[in-house]
């Protein structure tokens, strides 16, 4: 999938497809995870929505994505899940610097060097963290199969293709046979339901629903 419908150019450069099947039956025979995929929506504060509203075009979706609104929703989601390995993923390093150290969690971006890095997903997959929050850098080539839950503040605009790598993340098979859980954490009328709707279509082809929430019936009693 490539937001510039360019995709087929894959066929040219490699050769044809062999085999082709939508992911949920490749679920349904074991060799990927069963994944819950829910949309949690937050209203804006009236001082986020006054600065989203005067705000340039440009700096819109910035400004719904990475709105201070959501970090209790995610502390939330993670007391839901508590001992379930989790990545927190984002697009904007301020609003992921902001979450960890409202979380107290490490971060990972592009900046993060590599010694760093491996010694972060290293004890990630050992068990001695249970929360990174991080960037891009999670869309691509990181073999984290520990990971069970993973819930996304920002993304980059509508990229469906990021959606998919971000929910591929967790379904790798769980050593218990446990369900993986994607969250989107989403600011209701505003370009980032927009774009989080575009984002899902993907994955809405290939069999996953998102189970749409209130963050306000999320913020209640943690459950184990």
């Amino acid at each position: 999938v490539r937001e510039d419908g360019r995709e087929g150019d894959v066929f040219s450069l490699i050769g044809p497809k062999r085999y082709d099947a939508p992911w949920k039956d490749i679920e349904a025979q074991g060799w990927i995870a069963p994944a819950e995929c829910v949309e949690v929506r937050v209203t804006l504060t009236d001082a986020e929505r006054m600065a989203y509203a005067v705000a340039e075009p440009e700096e819109r979706y910035k400004l719904c994505s990475t709105a201070h609104t959501k970090i209790a929703v995610v502390k939330s989601i993670l007391a839901r899940h508590r001992d379930s390995p989790t990545l927190i993923i984002g697009a904007y390093l301020d609003q992921l610097d902001e979450l960890g150290e409202a979380l107290g969690a490490p971060v990972i971006k592009g900046s993060t060097r590599n010694k760093e890095r491996e010694e972060l997903f290293d004890r990630f997959r050992a068990g001695e963290l249970k929360v990174l929050v991080v960037s891009k850098v999670a869309n691509f080539s990181i073999d984290l199969p520990e990971a069970s839950v993973a819930v996304q503040v920002s993304g980059t605009f509508g990229s469906r293709q990021e959606e998919a790598q971000r929910l591929g993340r967790l379904l790798r098979p769980k050593h218990d046979g446990g369900q993986a859980h994607f969250y989107s954490v989403v600011a209701r009328d505003t370009l980032d339901a927009e774009y989080a709707a575009h984002r899902q279509r993907f994955l809405a082809e290939q069999g996953y629903a998102y189970r749409i929430t209130d963050a306000d019936d999320l913020l209640g009693p943690a459950i184990g």
